[in-house]
C-alpha cells in the first residue's frame, strides 16, 4: 500500500478524520501497516510499550490472566485504538493482546503518538473518550464477574 492509500485509510478513522492532510501524510509515513493471523500475539503482559495501534480491519482480543488461565476480557474492533495506556503511563503492557481472525493494524510509534496528542487537542480528547469508554466497559465486566462469583458461592 502506498502513502496516498494509507493516508486515505487513516482519514476514514473517526479519531484521525479531523487531522489536516499534512499531518495525516506524516502519520502514514511514520507508521507501519502490520498484519497478524488468527491467534497471533501482538504483545504480552509485561512487554515494554513502544507503540500504539489502530485496528484497520479485524478484531483484537484482550486477555486477562486468571488462576485457570487467560480469558478474553474484551474484544476490540475496527477503528479502535489500543496500546495507548502503557504509552501514556510509561509502564509495561498490562494485558496480552492477540488477533481474533485476520487482523490489520496501523502501528504508531510511541514518540509520534505522544506528539500527535500534544499538538492536536481534538485527537487528545477523542483518545480520552476512548479511554473512558474502556474503563466503563471494564468496570461493567468486573461487576458481572463479581455477581457470577457470588452466585457460585451461594450455590456451593
Amino acid at each position: 500500500m502506498d502513502l496516498v492509500e494509507e493516508t486515505e485509510l487513516l482519514r476514514k478513522i473517526p479519531m484521525f478524520a479531523k487531522l489536516g492532510a499534512s499531518k495525516l501524510k506524516l502519520l502514514a509515513f511514520t507508521s507501519e501497516s502490520v498484519t497478524y493471523e488468527n491467534d497471533e500475539v501482538i504483545f504480552y503482559t509485561g512487554d515494554l510499550a513502544d507503540s500504539a495501534y489502530v485496528i484497520m480491519a479485524g478484531k483484537v482480543d484482550v486477555l486477562t490472566d486468571t488462576d485457570s488461565g487467560p480469558v478474553i476480557a474484551i474484544t476490540l474492533e475496527q477503528n479502535q485504538l489500543f496500546g495507548e495506556m502503557a504509552l501514556l503511563n510509561n509502564v509495561p503492557r498490562n494485558s496480552t493482546l492477540k488477533a481474533s481472525g485476520d487482523l490489520k493494524v496501523m502501528k504508531i510509534s510511541g514518540e509520534m503518538f505522544l506528539k500527535l496528542l500534544c499538538e492536536n487537542s481534538e485527537l487528545a480528547l477523542d483518545v480520552m473518550r476512548q479511554l473512558s469508554d474502556k474503563l466503563a466497559k471494564s468496570h461493567f465486566h468486573v461487576k458481572e464477574l463479581q455477581q457470577q462469583l457470588q452466585q457460585q458461592d451461594l450455590a456451593n
